[in-house]
């Protein structure tokens, strides 16, 4: 009786504030999921987290001494994946950064390979975009993780000291030179002596993890890893 009654108040609540699907629309899909079940299988995973020598760290090989990296997904133009990643960034939704935290925690966890991560940091966005945006959706993402995997975020590490253009048209030389002494470090004792995770939404050329991860170096003893939602093909 009483799954009864819950069944009947659930369907009752759909009726007048309906749950669609982000992806497709469909109003056919469990309480509090984001995604429909044919959805979630369209995200094309990469098993990367678990992988030694993946393309990920690959990117950073001479670039920046990296202990571990991976990236959930595979990120292809006009995809599903983009079109949730454009309603994280751009359409405020919020409980997607959330949702793919929570998806990459498990991973993270699952892989074995970041049992030794202390500390989560999202890259940070400039003041002025984060402002207007209302949230910085890598902070999102890290928020996520820690919900199913016991680590702490420490959410204001790092800071942009200067405005960057969007990088999405740019080439990777210029990426490369547009992020050069972009970040600086906000409290050097918080993070000596760490094995940080950093966390970003899309890996593209790697640019902007690697002037991240070149400023939290100068830390002092600290051993960076990389985590993202999507890599680009």
């Amino acid at each position: 009786m009483i799954a009864l009654l819950k069944s009947i108040a659930a369907d009752f609540g759909h009726l007048f504030f309906p749950h669609n699907c982000e992806g497709c629309g469909t109003d056919i899909l469990e309480h509090n999921n984001l995604l429909c079940s044919k959805c979630l299988l369209q995200l094309p995973g990469t098993n990367f987290f678990p992988l030694q020598g993946n393309p990920v760290e690959k990117i950073f090989y001479g670039r920046l001494p990296v202990i571990q990296a991976g990236a959930a997904y595979y990120f292809t133009k006009h995809s599903l994946l983009q079109h949730l990643l454009v309603q994280l960034k751009y359409k405020q939704q919020r409980e997607l950064g959330y949702f793919f935290g929570r998806m990459m925690g498990r991973m993270l966890e699952a892989s074995g390979r970041f049992e030794t991560i202390d500390l989560l940091i999202p890259v940070p966005l400039n003041r002025k975009k984060e402002y207007h945006r209302g949230y910085n959706q890598a902070q999102l993402i890290c928020e996520g993780i820690a919900t199913v995997w016991n680590k702490p975020l420490l959410a204001h590490a790092l800071s942009r000291t200067k405005f960057t253009d969007t990088q999405t048209h740019q080439t990777r030389l210029s990426r490369w030179q547009n992020m050069e002494n972009v970040f600086a470090i906000n409290d050097l004792s918080s993070l000596q002596n760490k094995h940080i995770l950093l966390i970003d939404d899309v890996i593209t050329t790697g640019a902007t993890l690697e002037a991240c991860g070149a400023a939290l170096l100068k830390a002092g003893n600290v051993h960076v890893s990389i985590g993202a939602v999507a890599y680009t093909i």
